[in-house]
Formats: structure tokens, C-alpha cells, sequence
């Protein structure tokens, strides 16, 4: 019935929303990954390794010359977007992820709040929708400006794209091999998460309410159950009884069903 139907829709929101946030953080935590772009290098002077990490924010390997002797620790270098050697698919990234992630966390807030009218009342339509569509709106250009650089950071990989890093970053400027690294496939789950919850958020209509009217009962139905004080003429109850059969007659959900046969 109505209860099951709407206990269904409540169910696929909050799977919605699970998915929306879910999405996010993780699109949050690849701008924090340094592994985009794994090369391997064959000069294992400074990187003992042999393995480099290109992100979009550091470029990172072991080493032990470095740093020390005795261990090996991680050597990394900041990549700002100023800097005149950053790649375009970089910079790129270091501007969308940003601003996909504050327009994200946007959309999750939007979907909360339209979650929230759902829970607490289901008769205000028009802007629970709005409220539904601003956030399926917001998660789909998040999930956009998400997707744009780890699309292009993607190619560069596959192609085998240079850097010419500078000389205090004691990195080559072509790896003999490289592969696409965890941050890339994080932040592209993450992103088609955002994608499927959006367009849920966008297509959301509420259940169809279906059932009889409830009224308040006519003054006439009261006199024949003794609350009312004084004598009725018998015309007066012949009226009554036709009003009340009436009022029946309209709010019969059968005589409704019946009409449109």
C-alpha cells in the first residue's frame, strides 16, 4: 500500500544519498594521493627505489642519499600552479578538484536538506523537487570536474607524457615506463558514484497517494446520533440522510473508479 510504497522510496533516497557521500570522500581523499602517475625510472642515483610518484600537488620518491644513509625516506618536491615546468593536465587538476570538491560537499548538503522535508512532510512537492534537482545538479558538476583531469592525467599516462622537471626535483624527464596509480582510480569510482546518485536526485518523483478523502462530517450526520439539542422537521431529516448518502457517494473510492470506466 501507500506505507510500503513510501517506506520504498525513503530506502532508495538514503541509498542515494549513502552513494553521494560516499562519492565524495572519496573524490576527497584523491587530492590528497600522491600516486596519479607511477614512473620507473632507470637512474637509481637519487631514486633507490626506482619508483617515483607524480600527483598533483607533490612529486615523491624513496631515497637514501637524499635525506640519510640509514633509511629510507620519502623525498618529495611541491608542485604549485605557478610554476612555469607543471603540465597542463596538473594544473588542471589542481583548480577542478577544487572546486568540484566544494561544489560536492554543496550537493550533499542540498540532498540532506531535501531528505530531511521528506522525512518530515511529505506534501510540500514543489520545493522538496527543487531542493532534489539542485542536488542532483551539484553532484553530476562535481563528478564532472572531477572527472576532467583524471581523464587527462589518464591519457598522459597511457601516451607516456614528459615533464621537464627542474634539477632540485632530481627527477628524469621521462620514466622508462609509467602506470596510472591509485588516485586515479579512486577518484573515478568516486566520481561515478556522485554521477549515479545525481541522477537519481534528478529523476526523484514522489510516491502516488491513493486512497479515499477524508472530510469533516456535515452538520446534518450529528442528529442522528443524539449530540445535537432540538427536533427535526421530517423533511429536514430527509435532506440530511440525502446529504450524508451524498457525501459517501463522493468519497467512495469505488463510485470514483467507476467514473472513469
Amino acid at each position: 500500500g501507500l506505507v510500503f510504497n513510501q517506506c520504498v522510496h525513503m530506502l532508495f533516497l538514503f541509498v542515494s544519498l549513502w552513494l553521494s557521500a560516499v562519492g565524495w570522500v572519496l573524490t576527497a581523499v584523491t587530492l590528497g594521493l600522491i600516486q596519479w602517475r607511477v614512473w620507473q625510472v632507470a637512474d637509481l642515483t637519487f631514486i633507490t627505489s626506482g619508483v617515483a610518484w607524480v600527483g598533483i600537488w607533490r612529486v615523491c620518491f624513496y631515497s637514501h642519499t637524499l635525506v640519510t644513509s640509514e633509511f629510507r625516506v620519502m623525498y618529495c618536491q611541491n608542485m604549485a600552479l605557478s610554476d612555469a615546468f607543471t603540465p597542463p593536465e596538473v594544473a588542471t587538476a589542481q583548480v577542478l578538484t577544487l572546486i568540484g570538491l566544494f561544489v560536492g560537499f554543496c550537493g550533499n548538503a542540498a540532498a540532506v536538506y531535501a531528505l530531511r522535508n521528506v522525512y518530515f512532510g511529505l506534501e510540500k512537492q514543489t520545493p522538496i523537487r527543487c531542493a532534489f534537482a539542485v542536488a542532483g545538479t551539484l553532484c553530476l558538476l562535481s563528478a564532472v570536474c572531477f572527472l576532467i583531469p583524471l581523464l587527462w592525467n589518464l591519457n598522459s599516462v597511457v601516451t607516456n607524457q614528459t615533464i621537464a622537471f627542474p634539477s632540485n626535483f632530481h627527477m628524469p624527464p621521462a620514466p622508462v615506463t609509467q602506470n596510472a596509480g591509485a588516485g586515479i582510480g579512486v577518484g573515478i569510482i568516486g566520481s561515478f558514484m556522485m554521477i549515479v546518485s545525481g541522477v537519481i536526485f534528478i529523476f526523484y518523483r514522489f510516491p502516488v497517494k491513493v486512497g479515499p478523502r477524508v472530510e469533516p462530517p456535515c452538520p446534518e450526520a450529528r442528529h442522528f446520533d443524539g449530540s445535537s439539542v432540538g427536533t427535526l422537521s421530517p423533511g429536514s431529516v430527509g435532506h440530511g440522510r440525502d446529504s450524508l448518502n451524498n457525501s459517501q457517494a463522493k468519497d467512495n473510492p469505488a463510485f470514483r473508479s467507476d467514473e472513469h470506466l
